[in-house]
């Protein structure tokens, strides 16, 4: 009898494991595409690309408790419904996603609505309300209070529904004096406090976007450039890793074309947005979407530009809000991000829309981390795990007899604690690059 019940229980135990991994909601489709040796691959690269070796020196002998405090690598999401939720204490929930889990934060810089009657932008406190477009002042002095890195998104966009604001004329000349302005007074008044910045969004599906100023691509870098401190770190971003590799090459080309004509490029940001709750389970059930085949193929050609990529929106939308849809969220997310935190050229993961139903109009009510009532979903609980756990260094040694520690570590900023001998606490700050 014992042994019956030991077996139930140690059948028990392995069921809720598996369960709490989620990874039985996935077809055998979908692992054997994400198979051990794909893992285990993943696992090396991490391992290659995104750690270093560290040599700290103390008196010998001593016992030191060595801690990551932060990431060199970025995670972020957008922070487009700061102060929008219904309650004092959702508000909250959201605000502590930002340095909890997230160390950078994308701020909505939409012209449309940020300056929606001419000459009276919505920055500060007490601007009009517009939902998922909260006035960007306070955000940022959220962002440095907690030391968050803020990045502005986006400059200009070349999609006349959520780019530039109504007032603009249309004549393609007399745009030029309003762009050039727009990009001078956010240069003026940010000048280095928001350190990155999407300049140009999504240009390379021009001709079905509406009037724009000719080659507006090209001047906003050189206005850019003109203005904002050489500090400032400058982005372009488009394409989705679904696009194909035709559309992929097309911005590439862009991109590899502004640099020869000496614009100042810094960052590659691709998205990757799973929209259809259909298409997230046909991803459970196996179909051939968002392989590690397709996504590496993206990468490699993204990678021609010769810049680091920037994931810089990823949305990954459940099937539905149930469990079993929560969980599969839960798996895609953790599959997409180790892929593409093994990358060695890719620098950063911006998140989306970080609440459910927090999306524009379109966008699915089920790709949040939290639910509609602000709860953490499986999703969030994934992130967390491989942020601040696993790709987290944390561990005690004891130097040798030359005072010497050696150890490897994920990059980012440390902090090493002993005691020495009179007792004193000293504490030693470094980094891993």
């Amino acid at each position: 009898m014992k042994n019956v019940i030991l077996l139930i229980g140690l059948f028990f135990s392995a069921f809720c494991l598996q369960a709490q991994d989620h990874k039985d909601v996935m077809s055998e489709a979908y692992w054997e595409i994400w198979n051990p040796d794909v893992q285990a691959s993943i696992d090396k690269n991490i391992e290659q690309y995104r750690k270093g070796d560290a040599v700290l020196k103390i008196p010998s002998g001593t016992t030191v408790k060595i801690e990551q405090l932060s990431h060199s690598f970025i995670f972020g999401g957008n922070i487009f419904l700061f102060g929008q939720l219904e309650t004092t204490q959702q508000n909250k929930q959201y605000e502590n996603t930002f340095g909890a889990l997230f160390n950078s934060a994308t701020l909505p810089f939409y012209w449309k609505t940020l300056e929606p009657e001419q000459g009276k932008p919505r920055y500060t406190a007490g601007s009009s309300y517009i939902f998922r477009r909260p006035p960007v002042d306070p955000i940022l002095e959220f962002c440095e209070s907690n030391k968050i890195m803020a990045k502005g998104h986006a400059i200009i966009y070349g999609m006349r529904r959520w780019g530039h604001p109504d007032w603009m004329p249309s004549d393609r000349k007399e745009m030029e004096f309003y762009f050039e302005k727009h990009i001078q007074e956010l240069a003026l008044r940010y000048k280095d406090r928001i350190r990155m910045w999407d300049v140009v969004n999504e240009p390379v599906d021009q001709a079905n976007r509406g009037i724009m100023p000719d080659d507006y691509t090209y001047k906003s870098y050189k206005w850019a450039m003109k203005y904002f401190p050489e500090s400032v770190i400058f982005n372009i971003n488009d394409i989705d890793f679904k696009s194909g590799i035709p559309y992929t090459r097309r911005y590439v080309e862009i991109a590899r074309n502004m640099i020869d004509r000496g614009i100042r490029i810094d960052n590659v940001g691709a998205q990757m947005h799973i929209f259809n709750p259909v298409e997230a389970q046909k991803i459970a059930e196996g179909d051939n979407i968002l392989t590690p085949a397709k996504l590496t193929e993206v990468v490699d050609c993204l990678n021609e530009v010769g810049r680091p990529v920037h994931v810089s929106e990823v949305t990954v939308c459940a099937p539905d809000s149930t469990r079993t849809g929560s969980a599969i969220q839960a798996v895609i997310t953790e599959n997409l991000y180790r892929f593409w935190f093994s990358c060695p050229n890719i620098t950063g993961i911006t998140w989306w829309n970080v609440v459910d139903g927090g999306g524009a109009p379109g966008e699915p009510s089920y790709s949040g981390l939290y639910d509609k009532e602000v709860n953490k979903k499986p999703v969030y609980e994934t992130l967390d795990r491989l942020i601040n756990r696993e790709w987290k260094t944390s561990l005690t040694a004891t130097s040798n007899a030359q005072g010497v520690v050696r150890f490897r570590g994920f990059k980012g900023h440390y902090r090493a604690t002993w005691t020495s001998k009179n007792g004193k606490i000293e504490i030693q700050e470094f980094d891993i690059k």
